[in-house]
């Protein structure tokens, strides 16, 4: 399963068991994201799971913006990684 491989590969960078780390978060809200939007493609009509995906998304993007501020470097492999977001030249 990807998401088996993805706490690997996170583990083993950080050579300890921290799924409270951002990254594993990120990851959690992203696969909660993909879960919930096929759902929606087939229940169009479901306002509370369209509620929570739109709490779901904010809570992902208040993470990515601190992860943005604080360590640039992780932030731009994970979102690699992830493939969540068109790359911008600044």
């Amino acid at each position: 399963m990807v998401k088996n491989s993805f706490i690997s590969a996170i583990l083993q960078e950080e050579k300890e068991e921290n799924c409270g780390s951002v990254e594993f978060q990120v990851f959690s809200f992203t696969d909660k994201i993909q879960r919930l939007t096929s759902h929606l493609e087939l229940h169009k009509k479901d306002f509370l799971s369209q509620r929570g995906l739109r709490k779901i998304l904010g809570k992902r993007q208040r993470l990515l913006d601190y992860l943005s501020k604080k360590n640039r470097v992780r932030y731009k492999k994970l979102i690699g990684q992830l493939d969540i977001r068109e790359s911008k030249t600044r």
